[in-house]
């Protein structure tokens, strides 16, 4: 299973992930009916808009970390039995025991080390004509960072995946997917104070790099990769997708 997270903490923090959520849930072309599936649906706060957005729709809400899981029960119990909530690994085939009827996902597939396996998962798990939109990081992302942790000697991000547009188009069709579109865009993200940027910084973009450490290392290690961006900022690239499940 992928690592477990800090939910509290972020939830308190995602600010970003909820802006960028909402966009792309402006792009999601579904009736209203059936179910719809949140693919790394975190502490639930955007999980809570699609819920909000289809009043007459199931909400089937997946992420990877029993602790994201169960903040977002507590965050998303006003909805009853609308919405299922499945510990899954997006990397296996998906205990879905019925086919759903669209698929969202923000700030998740970058975390997932193979992307054909990713979409071949995703098909699995959708009925034919399903479509799929979802955002993630893309090519270019966190360039800055990146430059960052090689200075430190760290890893710079070796098990993410963050695909251009032609790579995602071409892993898409190959995995059963049809009217793909696939963009990248910026979106540098700003935070208000140095404090506020090494605890996103802790909890989201270094999670696995200070997982295992101390507090007081992975504290130390946070504010020398924070101390070295420039302007409390964060260079985000955003790869946005737009697919069907081809019959």
């Amino acid at each position: 299973m992928p690592r477990d997270w800090d939910a509290a903490t972020y939830d308190r923090i995602a600010d970003p992930q909820v802006r960028w959520g909402t966009a792309v849930l402006d792009r999601l072309e579904f009736d209203g009916d059936g179910t719809v599936m949140d693919a790394g649906c975190g502490s639930g706060r955007v999980t809570e808009l699609v819920a909000e957005r289809f009043p007459n729709a199931e909400i089937l809400a997946l992420d990877g970390s029993a602790s994201m899981i169960e903040q977002a029960r507590g965050r998303l119990g006003r909805f009853g039995d609308r919405v299922t909530f499945v510990l899954a690994d997006l990397m296996h085939p998906l205990p879905v025991a019925e086919p759903v009827d669209a698929v969202f996902s923000t700030a998740t597939f970058h975390w997932v080390p193979d992307h054909e396996a990713l979409f071949a998962n995703l098909a699995g798990a959708m009925r034919p004509a399903a479509r799929l939109i979802a955002q993630c990081g893309g090519a270019g992302n966190l360039t800055s960072v990146v430059r960052v942790l090689d200075e430190l000697g760290a890893d710079t991000f070796s098990g993410k995946v963050f695909a251009t547009p032609e790579e995602t188009q071409a892993r898409l069709r190959r995995t059963g997917f049809a009217d793909i579109e696939c963009w990248l865009h910026t979106e540098p993200t700003r935070f208000e104070s140095l404090d506020a940027l090494e605890t996103f910084l802790r909890t989201v973009v270094l999670g696995e790099h200070v997982h295992g450490m101390s507090d007081e290392d992975a504290a130390a290690f946070t504010h020398a990769v924070a101390s070295r961006l420039a302007g409390f900022e964060l260079d985000y690239v955003r790869l946005n997708i737009g697919a069907t499940r081809a019959g």
